[in-house]
């Protein structure tokens, strides 16, 4: 009896103890004490056959994340915080074949700090594909009309994983978009001209990148290149005129296009970039042999020629025949100017200028010449779209 009752003393004791805490400090409730942070990293600390075109993703539970920190060989692996902090996720694909380290630090809800190392090597890629040729050159000079043109060493199937890849940043924030003109060449262009006086930088981030089964990017690649005067030509097959706006200051020159006696002496109406400038071109009839019969053979020098297309279009000066400028057509094909008209237009001309013909017969488009720029031609919404262009 008497084992009894100290033993429900003792029990009332210790219910009375449990309870004390709960009601102390002004009856506020005890906290429980909080949990360390988890912190998990993906890929897998120790693994050496990583997918090099997966991304690195940290998460945390019980807290959030202060930092996390990607290296490979020492240079930064870029990478963005989910909205709560609670994430992170690598922005690009990872480089073939080499080791990455990873450091994340979180915080619980009580401060206590949680930090995690890890390391994996990612599969080296057994077929690679690279960049062959970027147009513009690295620090160029163009007009607004200029494409960015990137041509690769071997053909891509994955098309949508190659173009995320690609990254345009234009200082003055110029929509546009790409357009696969084959299984080997992607064409950027703004929606609209580019806006003069701004540098524009292609960042392609092709490491890891899947461009085709088995065959992934190995190395990045950034060009900037940038946006010189608004050169905007329109010549007019039918008033005989050209107008040059030269950064809003425009003047009008006399001009004679081709004379549209056959196909090929006729000028192409339509969009045309201007490609290249010398001093001198030696032009000559591609068909047409010097005593050939019925035939208008022609063999010139020809001063101040820019060239605009890739089927031998040029704008340059007139080749005698002055009487013409202003009047009627009389070239074989190239819009001819005066000398004051043509040193003024190649003094300002950079690849990439616009010059618009209108009032022929001949359409640009159409014309089967290979490397053509024809690409403000096309309507916004059929670049947008995957397949061929069509007007």
């Amino acid at each position: 009896m008497r084992n009894r009752r100290l033993f429900a003393g003792l029990a009332i004791a210790a219910a009375t103890v449990a309870l004390t805490p709960a009601c102390s400090d002004g009856g506020r409730k005890a906290t429980p004490a909080a949990v360390d942070a988890t912190i998990k990293i993906s890929p897998a600390d120790g693994r050496r056959t990583v997918r090099p075109d997966r991304s690195i993703e940290v998460t945390v539970s019980g807290g959030r994340l202060d930092e996390v920190d990607v290296r490979q060989d020492g240079t930064a692996t870029p990478g963005a915080f989910g909205a709560d902090r609670r994430s992170w996720r690598t922005v690009w694909t990872l480089r073939p074949g080499v080791w990455y380290q990873v450091k994340a630090v979180a915080r619980n809800r009580q401060g206590r700090v949680t930090a995690v190392m890890s390391r994996f090597r990612t599969a080296p890629a057994t077929h690679r594909i690279g960049v062959a040729d970027v147009t513009p050159q690295a620090g160029e000079r163009v007009g607004v009309g200029m494409p960015i043109i990137v041509t690769f060493d071997g053909p891509v199937a994955d098309r949508d994983r190659v173009t995320r890849a690609l990254e345009v940043r234009a200082d003055k924030a110029d929509e546009g978009a790409w357009h696969w003109m084959s299984d080997r060449q992607v064409v950027y262009r703004p929606r609209r001209y580019w806006q003069p006086h701004q540098n524009v930088t292609l960042a392609a981030h092709l490491a890891g990148v899947r461009a085709a089964r088995g065959v992934y990017g190995t190395a990045d690649l950034t060009r900037t290149f940038a946006i010189g005067a608004a050169n905007i030509t329109v010549a007019d097959a039918r008033t005989h005129r050209m107008r040059i706006d030269h950064d809003g200051l425009t003047r009008t020159f006399r001009i004679s296009m081709g004379k549209g006696t056959t196909r090929e002496y006729t000028t192409t109406s339509g969009i045309h970039l201007t490609r290249e400038k010398k001093q001198v071109v030696q032009m000559e009839s591609p068909n047409c042999k010097p005593d050939q019969s019925g035939c208008d053979y022609y063999k010139e020098d020809v001063h101040l020629a820019v060239r605009i297309s890739m089927g031998g279009e040029y704008v340059h000066q007139s080749v005698g025949e002055f009487d013409a400028l202003g009047v009627r057509n009389a070239s074989h094909g190239c819009v001819r100017t005066s000398p004051t008209g043509a040193r003024y237009f190649f003094g300002i001309a950079q690849r990439g200028d616009i010059v618009k013909i209108t009032g022929t017969s001949r359409h640009f488009v159409d014309e089967p010449n290979e490397g053509d720029w024809k690409y403000w031609n096309y309507p916004w919404s059929a670049w947008l779209k995957n397949g061929d262009l069509s007007r």
